[in-house]
């Protein structure tokens, strides 16, 4: 469920500014804050749909074994992602 990434920029940009405003941290005048927090949130945000990619390519490699024992794709997608989310400790 990605974002678009200029509305990201904006969320980190509005961020910056209110972190700065509220004077929660201190920043140098040089520092684009936004720019530094920009990658972080972009990845956290799109992190489920790198996680479904490789669901997807794993399922892939084994769709043949599936088909013979009649597994179900949605569930056994299911279950590796919720494996593969309880094993890296992932917070979607």
């Amino acid at each position: 469920m990605g974002l678009r990434k200029d509305y990201v920029r904006l969320l980190a940009t509005k961020i910056a500014e209110d972190l700065i405003q509220q004077e929660m941290i201190e920043a140098p005048e040089d520092l684009d804050l936004a720019e530094q927090l920009f990658p972080v949130m972009d990845a956290e945000i799109n992190l489920e749909d790198r996680l479904n990619d490789e669901v997807r390519v794993l399922l892939n490699q084994y769709q043949d074994q599936m088909r013979q024992s009649g597994a179900s794709y949605q569930e056994m997608f299911k279950l590796i992602k919720n494996k593969l989310v309880r094993e890296r400790k992932l917070v979607l």
